[in-house]
């Protein structure tokens, strides 16, 4: 095989790599920041906090509304306000990280998330919790793109995929423990103070990565050229993504569902298209290169793959909260720890699919998924109708299993999915990847949840339940087959 001609600009060396089913060609080993280990435990720390903050204040809703005297309406915002702000920044956060440098944009973010945290936890009503967290989530948006786009800069190769291993161990260890944890702090301090101390606990934390971020994160390299944002995509993406968020939201807070807003969906997903392509033509950077979904099949459906499977098990651990907490009267702190084992299962294989994927590929992601389905679908076998106690063995082993498949799924898809991505575009791309799991999350808690108060409120609790992980599964299935359509269509990642 020979040798690229050393004249050839970056882009145009990888593409023709790409041509060849090559991964872009990686830095000279000699250039790698040493330090590079180092900052990835930064950045996931960060990571793991604005994720975890997703999940952990669920168990906490309860205490929120007693405390501020709230309605149930207003109190949902909490949650899923944070949700909201968090999926329409993502994109535009990853982009001004591209632009500007990761360091800055982490520095930006982790400023207004440690600030916004402080004031939902000492927030005197429900009003001033809600935009606080709206400030939390948008800050979160900008943050996290920061960790996929560091990882495409620092690593490359074998590297690469073990660091994106570590990442998805994040993801999915944030997703799962934020009820354990959640119940845990409230258990230990009480009701009155304890949802105040799932915010203000980000404080200290936070500084101490403050410090880190700005003492070892590399910053932008000088350049001539002035970078331009596209404001204007920008601000059509966000539309787009409030227009499908916003009605599903409200459908989680009880409100009545703006229908008018779905209309908006295609028509400024369609202007977004355009626009863009618009930007281009003219030679200018656009927020996010829509020509990697032509080139490069591997991003596109692992786009496909990751909404489809956050959009199934995001929602399982929901519909299995209130389960156990409203049928079975389980405390919160109980229910974090019967939801815990889907997150020991993930710390077990996350590391490890990282470190296979770049020899196995896309099959592993196939085989994953099989095992997460295998285990929610004996869940829904044997947990509704099995008695409290037996939970232990009628729920717990089988998230067990489905948390091994659950963590090869999730970094071996990021590895994948950007592994033919050039540096520049990592961040933006990295961040519509994550938008595209936000999304994901947000319709599978509304579908689900819908599934299990209409089955319930007829059936039962029990029945509720079954029938929301059977369509779990049913969401999942097409995950599946986003997958092995990926395994047959795109390029193998290669080291």
């Amino acid at each position: 095989m020979h040798e690229e001609p050393i004249n050839l600009p970056p882009d145009d060396a990888d593409r023709r790599a790409q041509g060849r089913g090559l991964h872009p060609r990686a830095p000279d080993p000699r250039s790698r920041d040493p330090r590079r280990w180092r900052i990835l435990a930064v950045t996931l720390l960060v990571g793991f906090m604005s994720l975890l903050d997703v999940t952990i204040v669920n168990v906490a809703v309860p205490s929120i509304q007693e405390s501020l005297s709230a309605r149930p309406s207003t109190v949902q915002w909490v949650v899923s306000g944070y949700a909201l702000a968090f999926g329409l920044t993502l994109v535009a956060g990853g982009r001004l990280g591209d632009a500007y440098g990761r360091r800055r944009m982490m520095v930006v973010g982790l400023v207004g998330f440690v600030g916004a945290s402080a004031a939902a936890g000492l927030a005197p009503n429900a009003e001033l919790m809600v935009a606080a967290r709206l400030v939390q989530g948008a800050s979160a948006g900008l943050l996290t793109p920061q960790s996929s786009g560091l990882i495409q800069q620092l690593f490359s190769g074998a590297e690469r995929g073990r660091a994106f291993g570590y990442f998805g161990l994040t993801v999915s260890i944030a997703s799962a423990a934020g009820p354990l944890l959640g119940g845990a702090i409230i258990g230990a301090s009480g009701e009155d103070i304890g949802w105040r101390l799932l915010f203000l606990i980000n404080v200290p934390i936070g500084i101490v990565a403050l410090v880190a971020i700005v003492r070892m994160v590399p910053g932008r390299e000088p350049s001539s050229v002035r970078e331009r944002i596209d404001v204007a995509g920008a601000l059509l993406l966000g539309t787009a993504v409030l227009c499908l968020l916003y009605p599903v939201v409200s459908l989680e807070t009880g409100a009545r569902l703006p229908l008018v807003l779905l209309i908006g969906v295609p028509v400024a997903g369609w202007s977004f298209v355009v626009w863009e392509r618009r930007v281009l033509r003219r030679g200018q950077a656009p927020l996010l290169d829509l020509a990697l979904l032509r080139r490069l099949p591997g991003y596109g459906s692992g786009l496909a793959v990751g909404t489809l499977y956050f959009t199934s098990f995001t929602g399982v651990f929901l519909t299995a909260s209130v389960w156990l907490q409203t049928s079975r009267d389980v405390s919160a702190l109980h229910t974090g720890l019967l939801l815990t084992p889907f997150a020991v299962g993930s710390a077990v294989t996350s590391p490890l699919a990282g470190r296979l994927v770049s020899r196995v590929g896309r099959p592993l992601t196939v085989w994953a998924l099989l095992l997460t389905m295998t285990g929610i679908a004996l869940a829904a076998v044997t947990a509704p109708g099995s008695t409290t106690d037996g939970l232990w063995w009628a729920l717990a082993p089988f998230l067990l299993l489905a948390g091994l498949g659950g963590g090869a799924v999730v970094s071996p898809n990021f590895t994948l999915t950007l592994a033919e991505v050039p540096p520049r575009m990592g961040g933006a791309a990295g961040g519509a990847l994550q938008t595209g799991q936000r999304i994901g999350s947000a319709l599978g808690a509304a579908v689900l949840m819908t599934v299990y108060h209409l089955i319930a409120s007829a059936h039962g609790g029990d029945a509720g339940l079954r029938a929301a992980l059977v369509a779990a599964l049913l969401i999942m299935s097409t995950a599946l087959v986003a997958a092995v359509l990926s395994g047959r269509t795109a390029r193998k990642y290669v080291t």
